[in-house]
């Protein structure tokens, strides 16, 4: 049997529990962050990426494990919020790598359960499940919810539709110019859903090739990488990483709504204000963004009628973005504020029973 790799548990005042995962023979290092199980179960996704260094990846463990808890509450699923990442190159990732960190996930016994994000796919799942029961969005098998990405953006595109139906009156993309920033999985689906629809698309990827393949294949107008959040839009769609609205680039926008499919869009929570004070209608992301998580817990609960379960997730969420733009605008507050309150009544829920 081949042991487990060396987890240094780290102290934090929010989290439940937060690891360091090592292993040298695998070139292995990453963090494990599990932020509530009062839900349910900590789920949420493995991420890879070229991290700075280990203070920025252990950071971004810890957001995004939040969010996921919010997420998960907001879907009104049974599961609390967990995160995983590894720092590396995820197109050199390696086999070694994978099972290590198996391993890791399941000496915690179930309290998280993994799947993919940035970086992963549903192949590196299945290496992954060699070593532990606690993932999904596997390619196959019984209850296999594969990649969760074409859900995501299908959530993310009915909420952009009802965006558009608060702000300007009606859900009809036709020519609406949406600014899409990143072309991932999940952005260049949802880049085929807005064309479908009528919208003009103006792209943005840090991959110039992805981008030029956009232009081509959606006749989207090409930005550059730190030009898309400057460009005249109707609706602005992050699909990249987290934390790009912020003091430096609100007062730059020039979009009447965001919505779109990045983790922590936000950098503090003063941006949700600063868009507030802008006119500009946000739409909270963890809401937006939560149609993958509701494919991925298909797995994890074992749902045996997939697509009626998520279909009633996807409209679920839609009709909770609608409540909390309407009472948004009847407040006249910042609709994050709206969607916290809702997850923060849901939170409170196992307490008082």
């Amino acid at each position: 049997m081949t042991d487990r790799p060396e987890m240094t548990r780290i102290d934090t005042a929010e989290h439940e529990e937060v690891w360091r995962i090592a292993d040298a023979a695998a070139g292995l290092t990453g963090f494990i962050a599990v932020h509530s199980t009062l839900l349910g179960p900590a789920a949420g996704g493995l991420r890879m990426r070229r991290y700075a260094d280990e203070a920025e990846a252990l950071e971004d463990a810890l957001r995004l494990s939040r969010g996921m808890t919010f997420k998960n509450a907001a879907a009104g699923l049974p599961l609390g919020g967990g995160k995983a990442v590894i720092l590396g190159d995820p197109a050199a990732k390696t086999e070694a790598q994978l099972r290590a960190f198996g391993r890791a996930i399941d000496a915690l016994g179930g309290r998280y359960h993994t799947a993919e994000d940035m970086g992963m796919s549903p192949d590196d799942m299945a290496v992954i499940r060699t070593e532990t029961a606690h993932v999904a969005g596997l390619p196959d098998g019984a209850f296999a919810s594969g990649d969760p990405s074409p859900v995501t953006a299908r959530g993310i595109f009915q909420s952009i539709r009802t965006v558009a139906r608060h702000r300007f009156g009606s859900p009809d993309l036709t020519g609406r110019r949406v600014a899409l920033q990143g072309l991932g999985h999940v952005g260049w689906d949802l880049a085929k859903r807005l064309k479908a629809a009528g919208a003009d698309l103006t792209v943005a990827d840090m991959d110039p090739a992805r981008a030029a393949q956009a232009a081509a294949s959606f006749g989207a107008d090409v930005a550059a990488p730190d030009a898309i959040l400057g460009v005249e839009a109707d609706i602005l769609a992050p699909c990249a990483i987290g934390g790009i609205l912020n003091a430096e680039t609100i007062p730059a926008l020039r979009v009447a709504a965001v919505c779109g499919g990045a983790n922590n869009q936000l950098a503090t929570a003063e941006d949700g204000a600063a868009l507030h004070r802008r006119g500009i209608l946000y739409a909270p992301d963890y809401v937006v963004n939560a149609g993958g998580i509701v494919n991925v817990a298909t797995e994890i609960l074992r749902i045996a009628d997939r697509r009626a379960f998520v279909a009633e997730k996807l409209a679920t969420l839609d009709a909770t973005l609608d409540a909390i733009l309407s009472e948004a605008a009847r407040r006249v507050a910042g609709p994050e504020t709206v969607a916290d309150g809702i997850v923060a009544e849901r939170m409170r829920r196992p307490r008082a029973a």
